[in-house]
């Protein structure tokens, strides 16, 4: 293994891209999301034909996965675009509150950092694999 692709190197590269990518917005976020998908379309037949050389896994099954992964891959960007995800929630202040006055609360769910990913191999399309 060369030194670039050791697992601390790999970590490292992957906090550094999460800074950058952590500031970029929903939607660019989606079309990171879609261009994936397009890319594995776009591969066509050729991704198939590999991958199948590769797992012995049958040509119906691995279009069907490819599939569904693209499907998902797509679904995750609408999301990002809807903004769902963040989950914001806001609770108001109420100063006459006995005991105590309740204080103005907000929260959303912000990104943490990078996360790995161990794919099964039996599912060489699987969304947490072409990104990897």
């Amino acid at each position: 293994m060369r030194p670039e692709n050791s697992i601390e190197a790999l970590a490292l590269s992957a906090a550094s891209a999460f800074e950058t990518f952590s500031t970029t917005s929903p939607g660019i976020r989606a079309v990171l999301l879609e261009r994936i998908a397009q890319g594995l379309e776009g591969l066509g037949d050729e991704l198939l034909q590999t991958a199948h050389e590769e797992t012995s896994l049958p040509l119906a099954r691995l279009t069907g996965e490819r599939g569904r992964t693209c499907a998902q891959l797509r679904m995750f960007g609408a999301l990002l675009r809807d903004g769902s995800w963040i989950d914001a929630r806001i609770e108001r202040a109420d100063p006459a509150r006995s005991p105590l006055p309740k204080p103005d609360l907000r929260r959303m769910l912000v990104p943490l950092g990078p996360v790995a990913v161990f794919g099964a191999s039996n599912f060489p399309f699987a969304f947490s694999v072409p990104g990897g």
